[in-house]
C-alpha cells in the first residue's frame, strides 16, 4: 500500500513539473544592453574629459543670478502665454461649432493664419507692431481721434512676446480641444438633457472630464513646446529670458559651449518637472480607462 501511495505521489510531482511554465530566455536583449552600456559609457567619458566643454565654467554659471532670473522669466512667459492660448482656444472652439457661419469662418481663418505662419515671423511682427502702428486710439470712423496713447506704452516687449507665443499656440490648442470634445458620444449629452441637467452642468460633470482624457496629453506636449519656444522671443526683442541671459554671458566670456549647456540643463530640468505633472494629471483623469497589457512568457 505504501508503495502504491509513493508511486501516486511521484506521478503527481512529475505532472506538476511538466505543467510548470518556464520563462523564455532572451540572451539577445542582454547582449544589446551590454553593447548600449559600453557605447553610453564611452560617449559620457569622452564628454566629461573633453577640455573644450569647459566644465568649470558650466558649474560657475549654472546658478548665477542672471541665469536664475532668466529661468524665472522663461517660466512666467510660458505660464501666461499658455493661459492666453487656452482662453483663445476655448473661444475658437465655441465659434467653430457655432451655427453662425460668420463665427465659423472667422475661427477657421484664425486657425489657418496662426497655424500656417512660423512662430519666429509672428514674433518679429509683434516686435515691429509699435513701428507699424505708433498710436493706439479710439476715434470717429474715418474721422478725428478721440483718445489715444503711444503703442509702446501698451505693447511692451513682454506683452509682444506673450501675444506672439499665446496667439500662435491658440490655433493648435483649438484643434486639440475640438478633437477632444468631438470624441465624446453625443448620446451622452442627449441622455443628460433627458434627465433635466442644465447645459453648464452637462459640460462640467459629463463632457469636460471625458474630454480631458484626450486633451491633457497633447496639451502637455504643447506646453513643453511653448517652454522651448520662449527661446525665440529675442526676435521681439525680449531680453530677460533664459536663452538671452546665457547668450549675453557667452558673448562676454567668449565661451558659447558651456553657456549653451547651462541653458540646456535648465530647459531639461523644467521639462522633466512638467512631464511628471503631466503623468499625474493623465493618471487622475484616466481612472477607469487604464489598459494593462498581458505579459507573455
Amino acid at each position: 500500500m505504501a508503495s502504491g501511495h509513493d508511486d501516486a505521489a511521484r506521478d503527481e510531482g512529475q505532472k506538476v513539473r511538466l505543467n510548470d511554465v518556464v520563462p523564455h530566455r532572451h540572451p539577445g536583449r542582454w547582449v544589446a544592453v551590454a553593447l548600449l552600456a559600453v557605447v553610453v559609457a564611452q560617449v559620457a567619458h569622452g564628454i566629461i574629459v573633453n577640455p573644450n566643454f569647459h566644465w568649470d565654467v558650466f558649474w560657475q554659471y549654472l546658478f548665477a543670478p542672471t541665469v536664475m532670473a532668466g529661468v524665472g522669466w522663461t517660466l512666467m512667459l510660458t505660464v501666461i502665454a499658455m493661459l492666453v492660448a487656452i482662453v483663445c482656444a476655448v473661444i475658437l472652439v465655441l465659434m467653430r461649432d457655432s451655427e453662425n457661419p460668420i463665427l465659423r469662418t472667422v475661427s477657421w481663418l484664425w486657425i489657418w493664419f496662426f497655424r500656417g505662419t512660423p512662430l519666429y515671423t509672428q514674433l518679429l511682427f509683434w516686435g515691429l507692431f509699435a513701428v507699424l502702428f505708433p498710436r493706439l486710439s479710439i476715434s470717429v470712423p474715418f474721422g478725428p481721434e478721440i483718445i489715444g496713447v503711444p503703442t509702446d506704452w501698451v505693447v511692451t516687449a513682454g506683452v509682444a512676446a506673450i501675444l506672439g507665443l499665446g496667439l500662435c499656440e491658440s490655433a493648435y490648442l483649438a484643434e486639440i480641444f475640438r478633437a477632444g470634445f468631438r470624441a465624446i458620444d453625443r448620446g451622452q449629452t442627449e441622455a443628460a438633457q433627458a434627465i433635466g441637467m442644465s447645459k453648464g452642468r452637462i459640460w462640467w460633470r459629463i463632457l469636460l472630464p471625458q474630454a480631458l482624457r484626450t486633451i491633457i496629453p497633447p496639451t502637455g506636449n504643447e506646453t513643453i513646446g511653448m517652454l522651448k519656444g520662449t527661446a525665440l522671443v529675442l526676435a521681439v526683442p525680449f531680453t530677460l529670458d533664459l536663452m538671452f541671459a546665457t547668450n549675453a554671458i557667452s558673448n562676454r566670456i567668449y565661451l558659447p559651449v558651456p553657456m549653451l549647456m547651462v541653458a540646456a540643463f535648465w530647459y531639461l530640468a523644467i521639462t522633466s518637472v512638467m512631464m511628471i505633472g503631466q503623468y499625474y494629471l493623465e493618471r487622475h483623469f484616466g481612472r477607469g480607462q487604464d489598459y494593462v497589457p498581458t505579459r507573455h512568457a
